[in-house]
C-alpha cells in the first residue's frame, strides 16, 4: 500500500468515526501527491469539506456556549486553511480570508471568555499562529501570537485545571517548538514551512 493509499484509508476511517477534521487532514495529504484524484478520492474530499457548510448553517448560529462557538469557529478556520493550502489564485485568497476571519472571531472571543491556560484557547493560538506563518508568510505575526499565548499561559499556570493539564502542556510545547523552528528558519532561505499543529 502506498503512502497515498494509506492516507485514503485514514480518511475513510476518519469518516466512519465522524472525525471530519482528521478526514480533511488525510485528504489534504492525498492532494499533495499531485496526481489526479480518483472518483472515490474526490468524493472523500467533498465529504470532508462539506462540514464547513454545517458549521456555518447550523452549528455556529445555534451554539449557546462560548466554548462551543469558539471550537466551531476554530474548526471553520482550520478547514478553510486546509483549502487554502491546496488552491491557487483568487480561490486561495478567498479561502485565506475566510480562514483568517474565523480564527480572528474565535481568538477575540477566547480572550474574553476562556482562561489563558484553557487547552481550546491554546490550541486556537497554535492554529492561528500557523495560519499566519504558513498561509500569510507573516513570521512576525505568527511569533507574536505564539509568544503572547505562551507568556500568558506560563503566567497563569497556577490556574491549570487537572483534567486539562496534560492537553495544555502538550499544546504549549507545540507553540514553543514552532517558535524555535520559525526563529531558526527566519534566517534560513530553505524554509519548508512545516509547523507543528495539534
Amino acid at each position: 500500500m502506498t503512502n497515498k493509499d494509506q492516507q485514503v484509508q485514514l480518511a475513510k476511517l476518519a469518516e466512519q468515526a465522524e472525525r471530519y477534521t482528521d478526514m480533511v487532514i488525510a485528504m489534504k495529504n492525498v492532494v499533495k501527491f499531485n496526481d489526479e484524484l480518483t472518483t472515490e478520492e474526490r468524493n472523500l474530499l467533498l465529504i470532508a469539506y462539506k462540514h464547513t457548510i454545517l458549521l456555518d448553517k447550523y452549528l455556529i448560529p445555534k451554539a449557546t456556549t462560548a466554548e462551543s462557538k469558539i471550537v466551531y469557529l476554530k474548526t471553520k478556520g482550520d478547514y478553510y486553511r486546509y483549502l487554502t493550502e491546496v488552491t491557487t489564485g483568487s480561490e486561495r485568497q478567498k479561502f485565506a480570508g475566510e480562514s483568517g476571519h474565523a480564527y480572528k472571531n474565535a481568538f477575540d472571543m477566547a480572550k474574553n471568555q476562556m482562561s489563558v491556560t484553557h487547552p481550546i484557547r491554546l490550541g486556537l493560538a497554535l492554529s492561528f499562529s500557523v495560519f499566519f506563518y504558513e498561509i500569510l508568510n507573516n513570521t512576525d505575526a505568527a511569533c507574536r501570537i505564539a509568544i503572547q499565548a505562551l507568556d500568558e499561559a506560563l503566567t497563569g499556570s497556577d490556574s491549570l485545571e487537572n483534567d486539562s493539564y496534560r492537553d495544555s502542556i502538550v499544546i504549549m510545547q507545540s507553540l514553543r517548538d514552532n517558535l524555535n523552528a520559525w526563529t531558526d528558519n527566519s534566517s534560513d532561505v530553505n524554509d519548508t514551512n512545516q509547523s507543528k499543529e495539534q
